[in-house]
């Protein structure tokens, strides 16, 4: 694999139950260590890595904006926070950057398939992260997902218009309308006009 791996953690339990999984199910690698955050930041200046492997409740940890930090040092470093807090928290860590979130109770089966995922699709998220972005993504508003102009035509196709009488007010094509529509389907996921309404009905 020829990688550069760093492992964060302030538990030499944890650091060497690590290094030991990784170094069983991968070639090639050069792991190092860190135990506070102001010994990443050092090390990853010094060096290049390809991906670090992160405690958040190391010394000196700053939580969620180390993410933003450490990668404005070093531009193309993976970042894989490993924590002991629960998953519900993976979100906001995600937003800041990070390319994956494992927490320490997984096997280490699950650990070695999150770095195989992060190094060859750049991300990796859980199942419990996937069903969570699921639902985070179909509790989104047609205001979040829709241009203006989609908009416009979707709240007209809401109350009972046309595509010919959508055309006429909005002083456009009637085959327009007819792109609009497919448009606000797909960014929606929807496939007729009931599910619209339901989804109208629900703002209200």
């Amino acid at each position: 694999m020829n990688k550069k791996i760093l492992i964060a953690d302030d538990h030499h339990v944890v650091r060497i139950g690590t290094a030991m999984i990784l170094e069983k199910n991968f070639d090639g690698l050069f792991i190092d260590f860190a135990e506070t955050y102001s010994e990443i930041k050092q090390k990853i200046i010094a060096e290049k890595f390809d991906l670090l492997i992160l405690d958040i409740e190391l010394p000196g940890s700053v939580f969620k904006a180390m993410i933003k930090e450490l990668k404005s040092l070093s531009k193309d470093l993976l970042i894989l926070v490993f924590s002991s807090h629960k998953e519900t928290i993976a979100l906001q860590y995600f937003e800041e950057g990070a390319n994956g979130f494992l927490n320490k109770l997984n096997t280490p089966e699950t650990l070695v398939a999150a770095i195989e995922s992060i190094f060859s699709t750049g991300i990796y998220y859980s199942p419990f992260l996937m069903s969570k972005l699921m639902e985070r993504n179909n509790k989104k508003s047609p205001e979040d997902l829709l241009s203006e102009r989609e908009l416009q035509v979707f709240m007209l196709l809401a109350k009972g218009n046309g595509n010919l009488e959508i055309a006429n007010i909005l002083e456009i094509q009637e085959s327009t309308v007819g792109t609009y529509k497919r448009r606000i389907y797909n960014k929606l996921n929807i496939s007729n006009l009931v599910d619209l309404l339901e989804i109208y009905n629900g703002l209200h």
